[in-house]
C-alpha cells in the first residue's frame, strides 16, 4: 500500500506536522516509538517564541496547554548583556505589540496537549514502532520498522522528525563539538521574576535565566570538567558561584534543585532531504541553546512543510520539484538560525579583549536604534523567510 505521507516520530515537531495536515484528505501514517500513553523522557523546559505560539494556536493546541497549571510561563522582557564589558539591551513585549515575547513551556505538557489533539483526528498513529531506516527511490519512500516480521511502509513522501536523523539514508551531516556542557537547574529567587528573562554572555559562554512558573530555569554554559565540580557543590555554594559568575544585576536566589548537565554540539544536515525524504526539527539541525532558537526553527520546519504539502497535487508529493520547493522556502530561516546561534557563541563566548568593545557597541546600538531593534526582535519572534 502506498501512503501519501509517513511521519517518523511523534514528538512535538512530528505531531505539529501531522496536526497541520489532519484536516486534509491525505493518507497520513505517524510512527511513534512510544507505547500508547507512554512518556519516554523526563520533563524539560522549552523556549517557545511568539511565532511558535501562533502555530500552536492555529492547531487548536495552545488553549489546552496554557490552561494546564504551570505549563506555560510568559516571557515579558529579556535583559541581554555581556560580563566584563559595557553594552546592554532590553527587549519588551509591549514594544512589539505582542502579549509576550515567548514562553517557557513544559515538554511533557506540550507533548500531552499534542497527543490529545492528534488522537481526535483521522490521522493513523501507530505506537511502539521503532524505525531502523528511511530511504527513498524516484517512485516512493520506504520506512523500515525494526523486527524480523515487519514489512516496510511505503509512501510518496517520508518526513523524519525522530530527533536525530540517524535513520535517514543519503543525508550528509556536519557536527561541531563546542567542548562544553550546558548545566541546567531550577532556581528560586527571593522576589517574583515578573516575566523577566536574562541572557548574559560571559568569557566561558552564555548564561540564561528563563522565568518558569514561580522560579527560573537556568542554562549555564561551562567546560565539562568544571560542570562536574559545580554539580558536586552544596546548594548554597552553587548559588554563590552562580552569582559570582553572572556578575552584577542577578536576582538574589534562595534555592536550587534538579542540577544536571548535557554536552553542547551543533549538528546539522547540509541538505535536510534525500529522495522523497525530508528531515525536520532536530533531525535536520540541532542548535546550541543560546537564544532558545532550536525548537522554534524545528516547529517552523513542520509548519512550512505542511503548507508545501497542502499546495502540492497528491501525485506530485515527494517528487524532486516539491522537495526543492520546500528546501528553497526554508533555506534563509534555517541557515540564519544555525549561523545566529553559532555566531553568538563564537563572538560572545570568549575573553578576547579586542572583541569586548565592538560587542558592547553592537548591544548598545541594537538597544537604542529602533529599526535595528525591531528587525532583531522580529527575527527572534518569527524567524527569517
Amino acid at each position: 500500500m502506498l501512503h501519501d505521507l509517513i511521519v517518523v516520530g511523534a514528538g512535538p515537531v512530528g505531531s505539529t506536522l501531522a496536526l497541520a495536515l489532519a484536516g486534509s484528505d491525505l493518507d497520513i501514517v505517524v510512527l511513534d516509538a512510544r507505547g500508547a500513553g507512554e512518556t519516554r523522557r523526563g520533563d524539560r523546559s522549552l523556549a517557545l517564541s511568539h511565532g511558535a505560539r501562533l502555530i500552536l494556536d492555529r492547531l487548536g493546541v495552545w488553549g489546552a496547554l496554557a490552561a494546564a497549571p504551570g505549563a506555560a510561563t510568559p516571557i515579558l522582557r529579556i535583559d541581554i548583556s555581556q560580563a566584563g564589558g559595557f553594552g546592554r539591551m532590553q527587549l519588551a513585549a509591549e514594544e512589539q505589540g505582542v502579549p509576550a515575547l515567548g514562553y517557557v513551556v513544559s515538554y511533557r505538557a506540550l507533548q500531552a496537549a499534542l497527543d490529545a489533539a492528534l488522537s481526535r483526528t483521522r490521522v493513523a498513529l501507530r505506537h511502539g514502532v521503532m524505525v531502523s531506516s528511511v530511504g527513498g527511490t524516484p517512485a516512493y519512500a520506504a520506512a523500515m520498522p525494526e523486527g524480523e516480521d515487519r514489512e516496510p511502509l511505503l509512501a510518496r513522501l517520508a518526513a523524519v522528525a525522530d530527533g536525530t536523523g540517524a535513520v535517514v539514508a543519503g543525508i550528509a551531516r556536519e557536527r561541531h563539538d563546542y567542548g562544553q556542557v550546558a548545566l541546567v537547574a531550577r532556581v528560586w529567587a527571593a522576589s517574583p521574576h515578573g516575566g523577566l528573562a536574562y541572557e548574559r554572555f560571559t568569557p566561558a559562554g552564555p548564561v540564561a535565566l528563563l522565568p518558569e512558573g514561580d522560579r527560573y530555569g537556568l542554562v549555564w554554559t561551562v567546560a565539562a570538567a568544571r560542570a562536574q565540580a559545580l554539580l558536586a557543590l552544596s546548594d548554597a555554594e552553587f548559588l554563590s558561584r552562580l552569582a559570582q559568575h553572572f556578575g552584577p544585576g542577578l536576582p538574589r536566589f534562595a534555592q536550587v534543585s534538579e542540577r544536571r548537565a548535557f554536552p553542547l554540539v551543533l549538528e546539522y544536515a547540509r541538505v535536510p532531504a534525500g529522495a522523497r525524504t525530508i528531515a525536520v526539527g532536530n533531525a535536520a539541525q540541532t542548535l546550541h541553546p543560546v537564544a532558545g532558537q532550536g525548537f522554534n526553527v524545528g516547529l517552523r520546519d513542520a509548519w512550512e512543510l505542511a503548507e508545501v504539502v497542502l499546495d502540492t497535487p497528491r501525485e506530485n508529493l515527494g517528487d524532486r520539484a516539491m522537495v526543492a520547493r520546500y528546501l528553497r522556502g526554508r533555506r534563509t530561516d534555517r541557515t540564519a538560525g544555525i549561523a545566529f546561534t553559532h555566531g553568538l557563541v563564537s563572538v560572545f563566548g570568549n575573553d578576547l579583549p579586542l572583541l569586548r568593545w565592538p560587542r558592547g557597541l553592537a548591544l548598545t546600538l541594537l538597544g537604542v536604534v529602533p529599526p535595528a531593534k525591531r528587525a532583531f526582535t522580529h527575527a527572534m519572534l518569527f524567524g527569517l523567510r
